[in-house]
């Protein structure tokens, strides 16, 4: 894939995101993954990565890949695809909103955007906890239920449940943990 391929890629995902990040990390792995530029591995590294690090997870993902790919120029690239759609949306609706948001279509429309962008969060989210909790490729070797959850990032995450709704201790302290988690375990 071309820089330039990679990102009408990303300027394609920066249309359709909406609803967060979690929806880009959904429109970026197919081509990304499924079009064989990194392996399911390295994509949910970058995920736990850009999870971790301050911004948005979507222009993230964008800008670690575009990096990966062809360096300094690719990340800056990526992110600018990334990054267009939303500006250029914005700065329409932003002229036009006051005249059409009582609309009846418009309303519909963005009633009907709330249960299919939380569809789309629950996918990545399935795929990010599937990625790193369950060994599916060691289950696949013996078939032995054992085999199939990967014991410290479940007990991790097992925890981490635990501390964030029983306890009142922040999300960042659980993220930043989970990070050192990984690079420490993992």
């Amino acid at each position: 894939m071309t820089l330039l391929q990679l990102m009408l890629t990303f300027f394609y995902v920066g249309i359709f995101t909406i609803g967060g990040g979690l929806v880009a990390i959904t429109l970026m792995y197919g081509p990304i993954v499924e079009g064989g530029l990194i392996s399911s591995e390295q994509f949910y590294n970058m995920v736990a990565i850009s999870e971790s690090t301050p911004g948005p997870i979507g222009i993230n993902m964008a800008t670690y890949i575009g990096y990966q790919l062809y360096g300094v120029a690719g990340g800056i690239a990526t992110t600018a695809a990334t990054v267009l759609p939303s500006l250029l949306i914005i700065m329409i609706i932003a002229r036009f909103f006051n005249r059409f948001q009582e609309k009846p279509l418009v309303k519909a429309a963005f009633t009907g955007l709330r249960p299919a962008t939380s569809g789309m969060v629950l996918v990545a989210t399935v795929q990010v906890f599937v990625i790193a909790i369950l060994n599916i490729p060691a289950f696949r070797e013996t078939g032995q239920l054992p085999q199939l959850v990967r014991l410290p990032p479940a007990a991790f995450y097992l925890l981490a449940c635990i501390l964030l709704f029983k306890t009142k201790i922040s999300p960042i302290a659980v993220v930043a943990a989970g990070a050192l988690f990984g690079i420490l375990f993992l």
